[in-house]
């Protein structure tokens, strides 16, 4: 896999090979090469066990939490092997965050939440985190309704509240890239709205790349768009997915070039 400026000389390269094995030899997923372009947001669409959130996991490192998991090819970040011996995790996501499908505040303040990072990197001016906690907030559209209850619960927030609250917090040690996985599937279509909203807001600063099943969604946010399907195994249930197609996202819903995505697009297989 590779990451690209959109409009300037490669910085971000990966060639990427995907599979991850759990329980022996079963793949996951596999067969996925493909390039993210900085400052886009790239979109992971396909069927229930197609490989989407597997990809995106790999991209922080976060299958390095399953047991047996392995991965095979080069992902490659600003050059350097992700998955290289001498790497750590924890540095790759310090550089690419996540947010989950379901929202997870942490049982503390708002303030507390969105600090939390900062503090753990070595941030304890309190000027400083007060910056940082507005500037994250007003990113992830929270500020107006969070600024005069910053040192209420974090889990007194709606839905679709602490989904963006999770967002400020990644956005709070400024990473390059921020992962997304599914996440407005449990919220509603207008809690659905005011995290979209944000996401072409920080476009400019930040690489995003969503797992989403709602491909309305994909076609509103997204430049680019990744259709995974499952190839079955006829002699037994195992289910491995792989990269079907990848392009601009108004060349994948208007044009597709394969026919199974043309089939996932226009609603004849789901």
């Amino acid at each position: 896999m590779r990451w690209r400026r959109s409009s300037r000389p490669a910085r971000l390269r990966r060639q990427h090979r995907a599979w991850q094995w759990t329980g022996g030899q079963r793949h996951f997923v596999t067969d996925v090469t493909l390039t993210v372009y900085e400052h886009e947001i790239t979109a992971f669409i396909g069927p229930s066990g197609c490989g989407k959130t597997t990809v995106l996991r790999m991209l922080d490192r976060m299958n390095d939490l399953i047991p047996d998991a392995h991965v095979e090819g080069d992902i490659r970040y600003r050059g350097e092997p992700l998955y290289a011996k001498d790497v750590s995790p924890i540095a790759v996501r310090r550089h690419i965050g996540m947010v989950f499908q379901k929202a997870n505040p942490f049982p503390k303040s708002i303030y507390d939440n969105v600090a939390y990072g900062p503090r753990i990197n070595g941030i304890h001016d309190k000027h400083k985190l007060d910056e940082i906690v507005e500037h994250s907030l007003r990113e992830a559209a929270l500020w107006d309704e969070a600024r005069d209850r910053l040192n209420t619960s974090a889990l007194r927030l709606s839905g679709g509240q602490a989904q963006r609250l999770c967002i400020a917090r990644a956005l709070a040690v400024e990473p390059d890239v921020v992962l997304m996985d599914e996440p407005c599937s449990a919220l509603d279509p207008i809690a659905t709205l005011a995290i979209e909203d944000p996401m072409r807001n920080i476009k400019p600063k930040y690489t995003i790349v969503i797992v989403t099943h709602n491909m309305q969604q994909a076609m509103r946010v997204s430049d680019r768009t990744a259709f995974f399907s499952v190839l079955r195994n006829e002699d037994s249930e195992m289910r491995t997915g792989t990269l079907v197609e990848y392009g601009r996202t108004e060349q994948i819903f208007q044009d597709p070039h394969d026919d199974r995505t043309k089939a996932y697009v226009t609603g004849q297989i789901g």
